[in-house]
């Protein structure tokens, strides 16, 4: 049974950091693509970043998130610096199979942001 548990989210002020993570089990996880999405209350799920070859950003993150992969520990990071409170949201993981369409989705981790 395949599974992603996010972690690391919590309540921080403006301007402060986080650090999440996603931690796969039940599958090879060099195997899949990486990503990190974020649903704000009342906003429809957003992609932020991706991670497989090379790493890809959304325009909102681009130099404040940097995401990274230890695949012999099937570990997922997201560092999330200079926050603000348009960054609260809930936070996921979702591996995609490179060979094809399979994903998998985790729980999410909530993120808030405010002072």
């Amino acid at each position: 049974q395949v599974q992603l548990v996010e972690s690391g989210g919590g309540l921080v002020q403006p301007g402060g950091s986080l650090r999440l993570s996603c931690v796969g089990s039940g599958l090879t996880f060099a195997a899949y693509s990486m990503s990190w999405y974020r649903q704000a209350p009342g906003k429809e799920r957003e992609w932020i970043s991706t991670i497989n070859i090379g790493t890809s950003y959304a325009d909102s993150v681009e130099g404040r998130f940097t995401t990274s992969r230890d695949d012999a520990k099937n570990t997922l990071i997201l560092q999330m610096n200079n926050l603000n409170s348009e960054d609260t949201a809930v936070y996921y993981c979702k591996a995609r199979i490179r060979s094809g369409q399979l994903e998998y989705w985790g729980q999410g981790t909530r993120v808030t942001v405010s002072s």
